[in-house]
């Protein structure tokens, strides 16, 4: 054989090789067992919250609570979010609550195989166990629906799912969601829902060529959303300009109805309908308090009066 012949079949050897090493490559840490009795109703808060039911129903063709399907076009393929509901065959009625928290937290099904990170698995990663017991609880009351979303329609190289574990190693990050020594018990709960459970950066943050978002830019709005919609920047001192206070920005996550009479469109009027409008009026003014005094890199904007001026 060649030499040049003989490079190429050891290059696609080893490519194979390569690709064999990652496909059976372990992501993730196995869970603790979690043996928590949950609050049905505090699961369901959170799942509200997380966006669960906006995410993972199809309203526009009537689809059930939870069951999955309602198409999410990007520049990689349509996604489609998986049955949820509690039938053993089509939904997650099989799973155990360790197979349920490391799919949650870690974004890994129970066969070891990482989630698309259109799920915005990395939000949750530091949900207690607690939480996870409660939102396990609230999902077994859902009724089970015995049908199966549809397939993810992903181009090639982006439907091979062992590269994303390639996207994890470079990608994933935590969601800074601990609690500020020095800031006020408020403030707090606000990052840990803006930063964590409402995962507001999901959206407000500009994505890389990757899918991945981009660190430094942080809440400072994204104008290529799925199906043609933007996001503003909603950092602290775009957010203060725009007129926005604790506040009105609080009334207007509960209702949609923004300072100047308009409404949330969009993504957003979804996120408003079937998310933020069913959290409590502190949880809003705690999410309110921390947009307008953030902790985003390079932000200072402590001791800003963002009280006054009110328009609701």
């Amino acid at each position: 054989m060649r030499p040049v012949l003989k490079f190429g079949a050891a290059t696609a050897v080893l490519g194979v090789a390569t690709v064999a090493a990652l496909a059976a490559w372990p992501v993730g840490v196995e869970p603790e067992p979690i043996e928590l009795v949950g609050d049905i109703e505090r699961g369901a808060y959170l799942a509200r919250a997380s966006g669960c039911i906006a995410c993972h129903t199809n309203f526009e063709d009537g689809g059930a609570p939870l069951a999955g399907g309602a198409p999410l076009p990007t520049d990689f393929g349509t996604f489609y979010p998986p049955n949820i509901t509690t039938d053993p065959d089509f939904g997650i009625g099989a799973w155990t609550v360790e197979d349920f928290a490391r799919a949650v937290r870690q974004g890994i099904g129970p066969d070891g195989a990482p989630y698309y990170p259109t799920f915005t698995y990395p939000f949750y990663a530091d949900f207690s166990d607690q939480e996870i017991a409660d939102l396990w609880a609230a999902f077994q009351t859902v009724p089970p629906v015995a049908e199966n979303a549809p397939s993810h329609d992903v181009v090639f190289p982006f439907d091979q799912r062992w590269g994303l574990k390639l996207w994890r190693a470079a990608y994933l990050d935590d969601p800074e969601t601990e609690p500020v020594d020095g800031q006020s018990e408020m403030w707090n709960r606000g990052r840990e829902l803006v930063r964590g459970a409402t995962h507001c950066g999901a959206c407000h943050t500009e994505r890389n060529l990757a899918g991945a978002r981009v660190l430094d830019a942080v809440f400072a709005g994204n104008d290529a959303l799925p199906g043609g919609n933007d996001a503003p920047s909603i950092r602290s001192p775009d957010l203060i300009a725009g007129g926005w206070t604790v506040s009105n920005l609080a009334y207007a996550l509960r209702t949609g109805i923004t300072p100047s009479g308009d409404a949330f469109g969009g993504s957003m009027g979804e996120v408003v309908m079937y998310g933020t409008s069913f959290l409590t009026p502190a949880d809003l003014e705690a999410m309110a308090t921390y947009l307008l005094d953030s902790d985003v890199a390079g932000i200072e904007m402590a001791g800003v009066n963002t009280t006054e001026g009110e328009a609701d």
